[in-house]
């Protein structure tokens, strides 16, 4: 019974790490738009996309796809790059 538990802590913890590193990514996606000083109404017509859907996305309302962020990326002029951890959570 105590492995269980265990596992579902590790598992709580990389969870709530996945959750950090997401919300991480928004924070740095949102202050490289602004410091391109790009609106999201600018953003939406790169990505052909509404406004409001930039607004979900930046407030973290959305399960977003990858896809979607790095049509993001790409509307501010970046890129995302991606790495694996193995063996984390």
């Amino acid at each position: 019974m105590t492995e269980g538990i265990e596992l579902l802590g590790s598992g709580q913890t990389a969870l709530r790490r996945m959750t950090d590193d997401r919300r991480r990514l928004l924070t740095d996606l949102v202050a490289a738009r602004r410091a391109a000083r790009l609106s999201q109404t600018e953003i939406a017509a790169r990505m052909h996309t509404s406004q409001s859907a930039v607004a979900r996305l930046e407030a973290g309302q959305v399960d977003v796809r990858i896809s979607t962020l790095e049509r993001y990326a790409a509307a501010i002029g970046s890129r995302i790059t991606w790495e694996l951890d193995p063996g984390v959570g």
